[in-house]
């Protein structure tokens, strides 16, 4: 289960990339993060901008609307979602967070 942080900047979650995969896709949870692959590799921001591009397009929201928190160098990261609720998240998703 995936802890969603609801602040009045947004809603932050914990996600553990993968770099250099064949598909961009969410494969699972890892502890209390979303476990996601991207195709970027992990050299000049390109895996940073794929990741926001990727949850951009999968929560249908402008890429304006989502900024990497935290873990800019890391394969852990702080994922900002701004103009969604949690549950629209988990929607979105297709996920639930721990009650």
């Amino acid at each position: 289960m995936i802890p969603f942080r609801e602040t009045p900047g947004g809603v932050t979650f914990a996600i553990k990339v993968h770099p250099r995969a064949k598909k961009n896709a969410i494969t699972g949870e890892l502890g209390d993060a979303l476990r996601v692959s991207l195709i970027a590799p992990p050299v000049e921001g390109k895996a940073n901008e794929a990741c926001i591009e990727f949850f951009a397009k999968l929560l249908e929201v402008p890429r304006s609307s989502i900024t990497i928190a935290a873990g800019h160098t890391s394969r852990n990261k702080a994922i900002r979602v701004i103009g969604l609720s949690v549950t629209e998240i988990e929607k979105r998703l297709n996920i639930r967070s721990p009650s």
